[in-house]
């Protein structure tokens, strides 16, 4: 028997052996010769000139001296030890220059210490009987006065009726087509599809509900498109609406951070920005709703006294600027122009929302309420969507920031369900019936909150179903325009 020819380097070793035992390939020509045994197969970089291995694998080279360490900066890759000063100016791990428009935590709300409450907050199982009767009791009288009824505003768009009865979708693509046109419906009805416009989705995702403001828009003159994700997205179809006059570009930040009076485009153009979302997760709408008006409209109002947005022949309605307009005054649209056109948001995951950055803390402390209340009420809302089947303690400290802030895969109310309940301290103290009740009634308490914030700021702000809630437990829609009474009005 032919003897076994001599290995060269332990890589080749770790090749001939596994090779031999389970049949598996040699190594592709050109590429590098290390058996990678958590993967079963051999490494596919390219290995240079002359080399046996790949720069990753070069140590398992007897004849190679030179020693690789991990990355100080991501230990999952190495790096030869001589090198690695200029291995750290060009490493992907390491922390790239922030954008012009990252502001650290400038849509953060409240920085004092005494008004955050963290994780050290007791779980709503560790109440007695009597502290959670008084906690709903102060639910009850600080909702007084609040309709518990929304309007049913379940319209659609004629954008996605081919999309809809296409038989090839499923039923979950059904689910979010549907909600996606009753999104453009209430934008429509509102007036916020037009041109002359930038449209910001928070939480983008793969951009789905901007794809179809895109397909609504048709071949509507100078209208941009900002998709706000702080994660890395696949999949994005964004890519596929480069038109000559669209322009669609992905802001990689966290809406915490996020400034809009120094994004290009917005400085350049002076477009009235429509603010829109699909199922935007708890804290983040409220960082959305503050960098739009209040980050973003009181900055430019202070930088910009006299703004002269651009006017289209092609724009048939006068309301492209200034929403709700008074058109008898004889002024010019751009004096009554507003820098936030519209807010179009589908809420969710009011269990995510945090009290430093809740936009409703003056609302709540006129009704007698305060973080404490806040802590409980947000962790009482999951009782809306799961009939309380799910456990309290481990909901309300499952990370928000191990999720995008926003998805097109899978909804975002479906995750409380996946958790069973174990809160054994709770049973029989309510129905299931009474704790959707109560948790109903907790979330409209926190978006009134979210309401009042927007009305004192000049906005007719409102909350309705947008779609039925066999399609979506998630299925209110904040929507908010200037007021009458925010814009300029002629003098006598």
């Amino acid at each position: 028997m032919a003897a076994e020819p001599a290995a060269v380097g332990s890589g080749q070793r770790r090749a001939a052996e596994p090779g031999a035992a389970e049949g598996l390939r040699t190594p592709v020509p050109g590429r590098c010769g290390y058996f990678v045994e958590r993967k079963k197969r051999f490494c596919k970089m390219i290995p240079a000139q002359g080399r046996r291995f790949c720069g990753e694998h070069g140590d398992q080279e007897e004849e190679n001296d030179r020693k690789r360490i991990p990355c100080p900066l991501d230990p999952k890759h190495t790096v030869y030890e001589d090198q690695l000063q200029k291995h750290l100016k060009k490493c992907n791990s390491r922390e790239k220059p922030k954008p012009a428009y990252f502001v650290q935590d400038i849509n953060a709300g409240l920085k004092d210490a005494t008004e955050i409450l963290d994780e050290q907050q007791l779980p709503i199982s560790s109440l007695s009987r009597e502290e959670l009767e008084d906690l709903i009791r102060k639910l009850k009288k600080a909702s007084n006065g609040i309709k518990p009824i929304l309007k049913d505003q379940k319209l659609s768009h004629q954008a996605l009726q081919e999309a809809l009865n296409d038989p090839k979708n499923g039923e979950s693509a059904l689910k979010h087509l549907k909600q996606q046109a009753s999104i453009l419906g209430n934008m429509e009805k509102l007036q916020l599809l037009g041109p002359g416009r930038c449209f910001i989705e928070f939480g983008a995702g793969r951009g789905k509900l901007s794809h179809w403001v895109d397909i609504a828009l048709q071949d509507a003159a100078n209208v941009h498109f900002l998709l706000v994700e702080r994660a890395t997205t696949r999949f994005k179809v964004d890519g596929k609406h480069r038109k000559r006059d669209y322009i669609f570009e992905r802001l990689q930040v966290d809406i915490q951070n996020l400034c809009l009076n120094k994004v290009p485009i917005l400085k350049k153009e002076k477009l009235p920005v429509v603010g829109i979302g699909k199922h935007l997760c708890g804290a983040a709408t409220d960082l959305a709703l503050r960098c739009l008006v209040e980050s973003y409209a009181t900055q430019y109002d202070e930088r910009n006294e006299d703004p002269s947005p651009k006017r289209f022949k092609s724009d048939k309605t006068d309301l492209a600027f200034n929403n709700f307009a008074d058109e008898r005054s004889g002024k010019n649209v751009s004096e009554n122009w507003n820098p936030v056109a519209g807010i179009v948001i589908a809420l969710c995951c009011h269990h995510r929302c945090q009290w430093k950055h809740y936009v409703g803390q003056e609302f709540f402390r006129t009704v007698g309420l305060g973080p404490v209340e806040f802590n409980y009420f947000q962790r009482m809302t999951s009782w809306a969507t799961c009939g309380m089947q799910e456990t309290i303690t481990e909901a309300s400290t499952i990370d928000a920031k191990s999720k995008d802030q926003s998805s097109d895969t899978e909804e975002h109310d479906q995750v409380n369900n996946r958790i069973e309940c174990s809160s054994d301290s709770l049973q029989g103290l309510l129905t299931v019936e009474e704790r959707k009740q109560i948790g109903r009634l907790c979330k409209l308490l926190i978006d009134q909150g979210r309401i009042r914030y927007l009305q004192q700021r000049g906005y007719n702000a409102a909350l309705q179903y947008y779609t039925d809630s066999t399609v979506s437990l998630e299925n209110v829609l904040l929507t908010a325009v200037p007021s009458q009474s925010s814009v300029p009005q002629p003098t006598a």
